[in-house]
């Protein structure tokens, strides 16, 4: 397939173009990307997605609004290929004007199912995310600070149990296996199950012997599987297979001393929760509140609210394990120049709230954020950290950890009984400080510890940093800056998770997938954005229109 090109002249006679253009607000995001989309998606800028022989595509350029408004008003990709075809703000938007005109009446949905494997499998996957992004920054809008925060995304599949999870990974393995390998296979199971069905075995559920019986027929016919592949040459389908076999097996089922297989108590550390989508995780937003799925991690500029990076990862992921990748361009000293690094000068709808030293930039976020080593990362880059940190906690009221005096300079702890004793190191950084027989005669034994060994404090690689970090978090202008920024971050992740399709629950399945969907939700919001604050293009680049 070659590419196709949009006509760039328009027609000035087209009944559609002219009536949008007397009615649609200008601020509008119809009117928007109608005006600036040879800027922003350009034809040529998707060149190397298509080849050198075949017939025309729709262009892409179109395609690429088409995928935006998608995103934007939560729609399928047939309710998406209808409303293009029907709907004039979408034809006005893509350029293509009305049914007399010589643009793309209608295109299969099918179109955009191509367009977004094609730009998966591209060198810049995330071009449409970019341009919205590269818009902004050129036009001034994104500053040095950022704020973090995450949001859940429910999973596309059904969470499955343990039975459930062994069955379909052995009618997996069954799936790809050639015709001799089934046979084989089907010599070593013992449970009578022929795997055809998907649906559970017919038992009588409130029995209890009769589901221990069926959870250790179908654990061994699993093992059994797995021991006649571990002695056979396999191709990679039938490894991945026999992987995740292996995999959920070993993550929920124990053998008793019986040589009975039962389900182990408890969950195991990051437990598959389905074979349809091996990377779903359960993860836990709040200790009470737990979900099935993915995390959505974002980074935004706090004045002008432009989402400048987002990261997928499995819902069991720790915000701070992604809190580098999201702010990239500030460790790599990207971001607005340095005659206005707060950004105040972007217009009246975009001014800082607070200004920054000149030169520095600043990251927000929540306790999740507040670990010891993002601290230090931050510190060695020059970076401001208003990420907030959990103060000490200890359990009935006894004393805290920040009544010790920590001097890990010079290697001591002192309690609060003024013994100070000296911390035994660890080889990858911290250690642990041992009171021990201090406290079998101290007078504030019972304000400090219950254990008969005595206290114990632990020092971390990073306790310097969190010790500094605390300081700093009292301070009542830290505070209010705080307070005033960090929520802001919370709207926008609401704004995006406000539609039904796609918003809060994923559309696809796999990380990969998952993020580049994520990703072009962020960019359909972005470009909502700039067109309510009158970005446009103008010969010297893009710029905020006066007002």
């Amino acid at each position: 397939m070659t590419l196709g090109k949009a006509d760039k002249q328009g027609d000035l006679l087209d009944d559609v173009t002219r009536f949008c253009d007397e009615t649609l607000d200008e601020h509008s995001i119809y009117a928007f990307l109608h005006r600036e989309r040879d800027q922003l998606f350009p034809d040529e800028a998707f060149a190397d997605l298509f080849d050198d022989k075949g017939r025309r595509s729709v262009p892409p350029c179109v395609v690429a609004v088409v995928m935006v408004l998608q995103r934007l008003e939560g729609l399928s990709d047939r309710e998406a290929a209808e409303r293009y075809c029907f709907d004039n703000r979408w034809r006005y938007a893509a350029g293509v004007g009305g049914y007399d005109s010589t643009g793309w009446t209608s295109f299969a949905h099918t179109v955009l199912v191509d367009m977004r494997e094609r730009l998966r499998r591209s060198d810049d996957p995330n071009r449409i995310f970019d341009a919205a992004r590269d818009a902004a920054k050129e036009a001034g809008l994104v500053g040095r600070r950022r704020v973090l925060d995450s949001t859940p995304l429910y999973d596309a599949v059904a969470t499955m149990d343990t039975v459930t999870l062994i069955r379909s990974a052995i009618r997996g393995v069954l799936k790809v296996a050639d015709a001799e390998l089934v046979a084989a296979l089907r010599t070593v199971l013992s449970s009578g199950d022929d795997y055809a069905s998907a649906a559970k075995p017919m038992i009588d559920w409130d029995d209890e012997a009769a589901r221990e019986a069926l959870i250790d027929s179908r654990a061994k016919d699993a093992y059994a599987c797995l021991l006649f592949l571990d002695a056979t040459e396999l191709g990679p389908e039938v490894t991945l297979a026999a992987t995740l076999l292996a995999t959920v097996v070993g993550q929920d089922i124990e053998e008793g001393d019986d040589a009975t297989f039962r389900i182990v108590r408890g969950v195991a550390k990051n437990r598959i929760i389905s074979t349809v989508d091996p990377e779903a995780r359960h993860g836990h937003k709040t200790q009470a509140r737990g979900f099935d799925g993915y995390k959505g991690h974002a980074a935004i500029d706090p004045d002008s609210e432009i989402i400048t990076e987002t990261v997928v990862t499995p819902g069991n992921a720790g915000d701070a394990s992604v809190a580098e990748d999201l702010i990239a361009d500030l460790l790599e000293g990207e971001g607005t120049d340095a005659e206005n690094p707060s950004g105040a000068n972007r217009g009246a709808n975009t001014q800082a709230q607070v200004e920054e030293p000149d030169g520095h930039s600043t990251v927000y976020g929540d306790n999740a954020y507040g670990t010891g080593a993002f601290h230090k990362r931050l510190e060695d880059e020059g970076i401001e950290s208003r990420c907030k940190t959990q103060n000490p906690a200890a359990a009935s009221g006894l004393f805290t950890k920040d009544r010790f005096e920590v001097k890990v300079a010079e290697g001591t702890v002192t309690c609060p009984a003024g013994v100070t004793v000296v911390i035994s190191r660890h080889r990858k950084g911290g250690g642990m400080a041992y009171f021990r027989d201090a406290c079998a005669t101290c007078s504030l034994r019972s304000e400090c510890t219950k254990s008969a060994g005595g206290r114990t404090i632990a020092i971390g690689a990073h306790e310097e940093a969190l010790a500094r970090a605390r300081a700093r978090q009292v301070d009542p202008a830290w505070r209010s800056d705080y307070r005033a920024t960090r929520p802001k971050v919370e709207r926008k992740l609401a704004h995006l998770m406000r539609r039904r399709h796609g918003g809060r629950r994923a559309r696809v399945r796999g990380t990969v997938k998952v993020d580049a969907d994520f990703k072009l939700l962020a960019a359909a919001v972005n470009l909502a954005r700039l067109s309510v604050l009158g970005v446009c293009w103008t010969n010297a680049g893009w710029a905020v229109a006066a007002r």
